[in-house]
């Protein structure tokens, strides 16, 4: 007998745009909700960045396992629609900016009162209050404003931002964290709650190690590339291989005597320049000459085998042409490749969050744009074919 999924019977409208909102809605339908994705009648900007009819795959890896349906909610009756389909949902999660539905007389006030057990969800840049409330916010700028800019890059190079939108993704899982927990908490008292999630907040905890260097230093230390953030491990960097690059790390003394053995280089064990953390530290210039000396001499998989076998810390950097053909990720179904409803090779992914003896759901090809308004509007509130093609014609939906 399967296992139940943890979100099974539970319903969603999903307003996210982008990233962030949509990530959390991509969590709770592969924890088992119902999660029902609600566009503009024109679509989610993010699905047609392909160019072409297929969405765009970031689109589709954050909203394949929706249903989707349109709703204008500058329309009386497409804002009436989503009042109507309040009642019957558990959770309606958002990340437009702050106000957004509260201007569209949708806000969480309005749709609590109709549902007193409703779990309202939003995610904005910088929360629901604070002097930066109403402040717009995307990735690079919260990259930016969280301090993750200003550690980030070379000495001499300008505050960088991290190629990947994980301001986004971080302030989604926290989303998905607050949802989960406030459903809990309804278990407890039959009462509905609001979720208030900034993205800056969810940042914060990822300077742990920089903050602990600036409390210890009393100040911000320059950037340190790839190096270590207290510039006090070595080897801690990314070498040169011969098709590539690694990144390697030894912070015990037992890593730097394995790494001496891998290398070929017993002497350097007792070497008084890298005998201890410290030395190794000062004269870090060296080691890391060192290490590259014998990195270039390698392939990245060669070394990361060696790694393996030696009890080393350290893996090849990976392309993004390996990363999505990468055998982990495929052996743990994160990944998986197959042929779509368009036609074409695709890839699909699953859920990070596993539980034992339960199987990640599957990810169904991409809907079209509204492709479930009829049958949505026809269940939960009793419409006839008609009356869609009605809304559809007011362009209300």
């Amino acid at each position: 007998m399967a296992t139940a999924t943890p979100l099974a019977g539970l319903t969603v409208l999903d307003f996210g745009q982008v990233y962030n909102g949509p990530y959390c809605g991509f969590l709770l339908a592969q924890a088992g909700a119902r999660v029902i994705k609600v566009e503009a009648p024109t679509g989610e900007a993010l699905r047609g960045r392909s160019g072409t009819s297929k969405p765009s795959f970031p689109f589709r890896m954050f909203n394949s396992t929706k249903e989707c349906i349109t709703a204008n909610i500058k329309h009386p009756e497409g804002r009436q629609m989503i009042k109507d389909l309040v009642p019957h949902v558990d959770v309606v999660l958002e990340n437009f900016s702050p106000g957004t539905l509260a201007e569209n007389g949708l806000g969480s006030d309005v749709l609590c009162a109709l549902n007193p057990r409703l779990i309202y969800a939003a995610g904005t840049g910088y929360g629901a209050s604070g002097p930066y409330r109403d402040h717009l916010g995307m990735d690079i700028t919260l990259q930016a404003m969280s301090g993750v800019m200003s550690v980030t890059g070379s000495p001499d190079s300008p505050p960088t931002k991290a190629g990947a939108a994980f301001c986004d993704i971080l302030g989604g899982a926290h989303l998905y964290g607050g949802i989960v927990s406030a459903l809990y908490q309804r278990e407890q008292t039959g009462k509905g709650a609001v979720v208030d999630i900034s993205m800056q907040d969810c940042v914060f905890p990822a300077l742990a190690t920089q903050l602990g260097t600036y409390f210890q230093l009393g100040h911000q230390p320059a950037r340190t590339g790839n190096r270590h953030t207290g510039m006090a491990l070595a080897p801690y960097n990314v070498y040169e291989a011969k098709d590539g690059h690694v990144a390697m790390i030894c912070f015990r003394g037992e890593h730097w005597q394995r790494l001496c053995d891998a290398m070929g280089q017993p002497q350097y064990k007792t070497d008084e320049r890298f005998a201890r953390t410290k030395d190794r530290a000062r004269n870090m210039d060296e080691v890391d000459a060192v290490v590259e000396e014998w990195t270039r001499t390698l392939t990245k998989r060669e070394i990361f085998a060696i790694a393996e076998e030696t009890g080393m810390i350290c893996a090849p950097v990976q392309t993004l042409e390996e990363v999505v053909n990468d055998p982990q990720l495929l052996a743990r179904g994160t990944l998986a490749w197959g042929d779509d409803k368009w036609g074409e090779r695709s890839l699909k992914f699953h859920t990070p969050i596993r539980f034992k003896d339960m199987e990640a759901p599957s990810v169904p090809d991409m809907a079209d744009l509204g492709a479930n308004s009829e049958s949505v509007l026809m269940e939960f509130l009793g419409m006839d074919g008609d009356q869609v093609a009605e809304l559809r014609d007011k362009k209300a939906i």
